[in-house]
């Protein structure tokens, strides 16, 4: 399977649009799409045909799901999307406990029962908050998954392992709920300061060549995604990421 890339990683680029042919060029065959990218779905579509690119993934906010499902539907439809993601929770109205995260769970079940109506799928996408143990031990992301068994999983493990775990066994237990996973890689000590501790993929602390192995092997047919949070230049990071992961 090839790699696609989360658009969120261009966002500083002067053009999107032009930017898929860069990478097109450097291998990737699809993108994943965000908020960013939404906003002229027509144009933006025609310019992934026209580089021979497609978008599977899109990450779409819970709000938007509760207020405008049929308004998001219809984008994810134009855009070709089949895997609509919600990519991230507001710190102040995460829950705080395990019940708490199960009453959230039952409410993406439902929102994906909806999805799932369109021919679609739907999963979460997970930060370290996720990964964070609650009062009684267990982790918000495997209450989730457990409380809402209907529901898919896009593994970001970049965020996993900066939550301090090794993402490996999680890969191991969940690996029938991968949706897509997130490759993305933790800077080596002392650099990427000025991209908040990231790094391009496979230069960082991440093993990515065994994850990606497990991977393969667990979950093939998951989306793999290239990102990074902050690059500093996307080109940079898409071209040296794409060149290492050909390696792996």
């Amino acid at each position: 399977m090839g790699f696609s890339f989360q658009l969120y990683s261009s966002r500083d680029v002067a053009s999107q649009e032009a930017f898929l042919s860069r990478l097109a060029e450097l291998g990737y065959t699809a993108v994943e799409g965000y908020g960013g990218v939404y906003g002229n779905a027509d144009s933006f579509s025609e310019a992934m045909r026209a580089n021979g690119l497609t978008m599977p993934s899109g990450h779409f906010g819970i709000d938007d799901l509760r207020e405008n499902f049929d308004g998001v539907m219809a984008l994810a439809e134009t855009l070709g999307i089949e895997h609509v993601i919600v990519p991230y929770l507001n710190a102040e109205v995460r829950p705080a406990d395990t019940a708490g995260w199960q009453a959230f769970a039952k409410e993406l079940a439902a929102i994906g029962e909806k999805v799932k109506a369109t021919g679609k799928s739907f999963s979460w996408h997970n930060h370290d908050f996720e990964f964070e143990a609650l009062p009684d031990g267990t982790y918000p992301m495997e209450v989730m998954l457990e409380a809402a068994t209907s529901i898919g999983w896009e593994a970001d493990l970049g965020w996993v392992a900066r939550a301090g775990l090794d993402p490996a066994p999680f890969v191991e237990k969940w690996a029938d709920r991968l949706v897509a996973v997130h490759v993305k890689d933790i800077a080596k000590e002392g650099e990427g300061l000025d991209e908040d501790g990231w790094s391009d993929i496979g230069e960082g602390v991440v093993d990515w060549a065994g994850l990606l192995k497990l991977i393969r092997a667990k979950a093939p047919n998951a989306i793999l995604v290239a990102e990074q949070d902050k690059p500093s230049d996307a080109d940079r990071f898409a071209t040296v990421s794409m060149t290492n992961l050909k390696g792996m």
